[in-house]
C-alpha cells in the first residue's frame, strides 16, 4: 500500500472548502435573501435557515471566512492523510 501525500490532500480539501465557500457567496449574491433561504432550506433537508441568513456580510469578513475555511479544510485533509498513513502496515 502506498502512502497519501499529507500536503497534497490537505491542499485538495482546503481548495474544495474554499470553492464551496465561493459557491455560497455566488448563491447569496445572485439569488437574494428569499432565494438563498430557499436554496439552503432545500439543501439542509428542511432546516429553516431564514432566521440566521445575514445578507449584509462585509467583504473583509467574507475574505477572512474563505481563508479560515481553507485552513480548516487543509487541517482536515492533512489529518485524514496522516491517520491513514499511520494505520497502514509496512511490509
Amino acid at each position: 500500500m502506498s502512502h497519501i501525500n499529507v500536503k497534497k490532500l490537505g491542499l485538495a480539501f482546503g481548495f474544495t472548502g474554499a470553492l464551496l465557500y465561493l459557491g455560497c457567496m455566488i448563491v447569496m449574491l445572485t439569488a437574494g435573501h428569499a432565494g438563498t433561504v430557499k436554496f439552503f432550506n432545500s439543501l439542509l433537508h428542511g432546516l429553516d435557515v431564514s432566521s440566521i441568513i445575514r445578507m449584509n456580510v462585509p467583504l473583509w469578513e467574507a475574505g477572512i471566512g474563505i481563508v479560515e475555511t481553507f485552513i480548516l479544510g487543509w487541517l482536515i485533509g492533512a489529518c485524514v492523510a496522516a491517520f491513514y498513513n499511520s494505520s497502514i502496515k509496512i511490509k
